[in-house]
């Protein structure tokens, strides 16, 4: 029986627990909705590491995706402010124009994590 206060690796604690219980693993898997392979992954890990084995151990850098240089960033969000009345592809069009390449979807992407994504927000921000 194992015993743990994480709340981000009880389920997984719950099900070692339950197969213990039951002794019937394809019971506990069935129960809790986990896959076997699942299971002896978890219980796996357990073997080798014990119960703080069973945190997520992700070793990816995170993909920060959608995202533009920050210059390029500056550039969009100080033409939202210049000329709130232009729309993403007119402004994608006119930073073109001035050697700044962004899509018209990437200026509205910056224009939502900057919260000026529409006339009325972007004008008061001016």
């Amino acid at each position: 029986m194992y015993q743990t206060n994480n709340p981000i690796i009880k389920h997984k604690v719950g099900l070692l627990n339950l197969a213990e219980e039951l002794h019937n693993v394809s019971k506990a898997c069935k129960i809790m909705g986990v896959s076997r392979d699942t299971f002896y992954r978890y219980q796996e890990l357990v073997d080798d590491g014990g119960i703080d084995a069973l945190i997520n151990q992700n070793r990816r850098v995170p993909n920060v995706k959608n995202r533009v240089d920050e210059q390029i960033e500056n550039a969009v969000v100080q033409y939202a402010i210049e000329y709130p009345a232009h729309g993403q592809h007119r402004s994608s069009n006119e930073l073109r124009k001035k050697g700044i390449f962004v899509s018209g979807s990437g200026v509205r992407s910056v224009w939502l994590r900057h919260n000026l994504e529409n006339f009325k927000k972007t004008s008061e921000s001016a």
